[in-house]
């Protein structure tokens, strides 16, 4: 009884507060409220009012993140092929990682030498189908050139513009290439040529894209907006994934160059 007229003393002003609950639609009074005819005491529509706005918030809070567009290549393959769109891309990444365990390592081994392209008058060759390579020591490479002695200038100009920091000798068929001491500078220019050689992975994982998209709109006449769209998004997310991926190489090397 004490507990109703606690709750019955604020008439007039609850009366009031009744009303504008009732035209903005606030909830009813909970079970167990000592004065339902009031709507609800003050403590409780107090109470009621935090968890309606808490609960708009969380409203609002949803729809914020967007989820990933993933279209099923074979709902639009009269317009692009999206396998064919992730294999060039994938094979960018591939290429940038036959660089890297190429051409950037601290020690060079003959076996870094063998892919080194040589530019004859009668084409382009790999080094090693020129040339013997070996290691006379772990400061000297050979290149004996006596099966094609007219492209050994050719070879020693491809081995010193290789991007891998040597300093090839020419002594008649042979060619001698001291391997440079692994100091501190070595290390720093091996991860300059590695960031170089990513940023060209990524210009060409960009002609990739531009190809691909240019593509899509070439069937803008035949297919709604909306699909455009989606293709463009899709296409530009998969080149976000494969530069993400190029980045995590370039970060794992680099670690591995300058120890």
């Amino acid at each position: 009884m004490a507990l109703a007229l606690r709750c019955l003393r604020p008439l007039p002003s609850l009366l009031l507060r009744s009303s504008f609950a009732m035209g903005r639609g606030l909830p009813q009074a909970p079970r167990g409220c000592p004065a339902p005819l009031l709507e609800g005491c003050r403590q409780c529509v107090q109470q009621m009012l935090p968890s309606r706005q808490l609960a708009t918030k969380k409203a609002k809070g949803k729809g914020q993140s967007q989820a990933k567009v993933n279209i099923s290549a074979a709902l639009v393959e009269d317009i692009i092929n999206l396998e064919e769109t992730s294999g060039d891309m994938q094979a960018v990444i591939e290429a940038l990682k036959e660089d890297f365990s190429r051409n950037l390592n601290v020690r060079t081994s003959p076996g870094a030498l063998d892919h080194i392209t040589v530019v004859t008058k009668d084409g382009k060759f790999p080094l090693n189908q020129l040339g013997q390579i070996s290691q006379k020591s772990p400061q000297l490479m050979i290149v004996n050139m006596t099966n094609f002695p007219e492209s050994t200038a050719a070879a020693a100009k491809a081995i010193r513009e290789s991007g891998m920091n040597l300093n090839p000798e020419v002594d008649g068929t042979v060619i001698r290439v001291p391997v440079p001491k692994v100091t501190r500078e070595h290390r720093e220019s091996l991860a300059k040529l590695a960031k170089q050689s990513t940023n060209k992975s990524k210009e060409a994982l960009r002609k990739v894209r531009s190809k691909s998209i240019t593509q899509v709109k070439k069937s803008k006449n035949n297919v709604s907006e909306d699909t455009i769209r989606l293709l463009e998004k899709q296409i530009q997310q998969m080149a976000d994934e494969a530069a993400a991926e190029m980045d995590k190489l370039l970060a794992a090397k680099t670690k591995e160059l300058l120890g």
